[in-house]
């Protein structure tokens, strides 16, 4: 029986955090918000006004939409939610739309109906939407959290004021200062199984499904095949291989869904693609493959708690380094062990940074799933950097807040000039 201290608080934070989501996460915030908007207004609007913060202008500007035709940017994201959405779809908000939405969507690209503003906002995470039909109007605002809706205005009236804290981690979910490595893998060794089981087989099914269409279609350059094609076949190419081509996949439009991690799809296809592959390959034991994914699932989310939801450092780093140290987990390392996976990942290639979501994402995963698969078999070696190496600290979990820092403080400057080059 689980004796983990907040036994429930971990379960509530794998299921706030792994959920399903149809698209790159960012557009999909957008078009949730549209059509949250719209539903409010309670009419078609006249014209939208969508205020968005400098990382979700990042992470849209290329990103292709599903159900579009290849439609990329705000203005497509904000008018696809207003014609195609499905607020109650949350995440998957554009999954029911039609060639005939579609059509409305293009005509009203063409025409000024929605008009783009950057938000100046301390929160990388933050959109300010507003709607107008004749004398009605509705502002609704998303903070910190893709779906978490702090405030909606009719006509002037507040309708709802959601918990808005700059303090507390996403303001309305499960406290995050409760996770650490050692808490973590105690959890992971012990939770009973058939509290995790559905919400694991669901992750497997979902995120290995849109792997193999990566695979098997054709989508952005093909990454997983070139990988297979050109690379001595092995467990590390085969890791490679499918989760580069489930992220390039989803990049390119694929309507297939992904569970998420961080609000993050591509850290949630990088932090259980991996662990699946190598259980099989492996002939690893279902149950052992359930307790590596929980573990991998939470070193994400308590990696990218320092970080924050988006920033100019890239969440593959995050989500890879976890990777490597539940592929560690997976070989009976011990805890010296996977604190050394975990070491010698985030001494590598901490620097990584995050221009915005796009096809090129696959790539940055390979690579840092390559230093993750290092790390990991320095470590079996029981070889690791020595604390006090550049960024790496005396304590695994000091180390993982320093590098946290770097990506929520240090690189807010980087994540400006990545803007404006973006943008100029």
């Amino acid at each position: 029986m689980q004796t983990t201290h907040h036994y429930q608080d971990f379960l509530a934070i794998l299921k706030e955090e792994l959920v399903p989501a149809m698209g790159c996460t960012e557009p999909i915030a957008l078009a949730f918000a549209a059509a949250k908007a719209r539903e409010v207004l309670g009419d078609f609007p006249d014209h939208v006004i969508a205020k968005c913060s400098g990382n979700i202008i990042k992470n849209v500007k290329c990103v292709t939409i599903p159900n579009t035709d290849d439609l990329v940017g705000i203005e497509a994201s904000v008018v696809m939610g207003i014609v195609a959405g499905d607020a109650s779809k949350e995440m998957e908000v554009l999954s029911s739309a039609t060639t005939k939405q579609l059509t409305k969507v293009k005509h009203l690209l063409s025409e000024d109906f929605c008009k783009v503003e950057l938000l100046e906002s301390p929160l990388q995470l933050h959109i300010q939407l507003e709607v107008f039909k004749d004398d009605q109007q509705v502002m609704l605002e998303i903070k910190h959290s893709h779906i978490h809706i702090t405030q909606i205005i009719k006509n002037g009236k507040l309708l709802y004021s959601g918990e808005d804290s700059d303090d507390k981690y996403l303001g309305t979910f499960t406290d995050r200062s409760i996770l650490s490595l050692k808490a973590i893998k105690a959890f992971a060794d012990t939770v009973n199984l058939e509290d995790v089981a559905p919400l694991m087989d669901l992750q497997i099914a979902y995120n290995m499904a849109i792997a193999k269409e990566g695979l098997n279609g054709d989508y952005g350059l093909g990454i997983g095949k070139v990988i297979l094609e050109s690379y001595s076949r092995g467990i590390v190419t085969d890791i490679k291989a499918y989760t580069s081509a489930a992220s390039e996949a989803r990049m390119s439009g694929c309507v297939l869904p992904v569970i998420i991690n961080s609000g993050s799809g591509n850290q949630g296809l990088t932090s259980s693609i991996p662990i699946v592959v190598y259980a099989k390959e492996k002939g690893i034991s279902k149950e052992k493959l359930y307790r590596a994914l929980v573990f991998s699932n939470l070193l994400t989310i308590h990696q990218k708690t320092f970080i924050g939801r988006l920033s100019a450092f890239c969440g593959a780093v995050s989500a890879s380094c976890a990777s490597g140290a539940a592929i560690t987990y997976l070989e009976h390392g011990s805890m010296e062990q996977i604190q050394k996976t975990i070491v010698n990942t985030l001494a590598n290639i901490s620097g990584i940074i995050c221009d915005g979501a796009k096809a090129s994402c696959a790539s940055k995963i390979a690579s840092s799933l390559d230093a993750a698969m290092m790390a990991h078999y320095l470590a079996m070696q029981n070889k690791a950097y020595a604390p006090f190496t550049g960024i790496v600290q005396d304590g695994i979990e000091e180390t993982i807040s320093c590098v946290g820092y770097i990506g929520k403080e240090g690189m807010k400057q980087t994540d400006l000039e990545i803007l404006k080059i973006m943008i100029s």
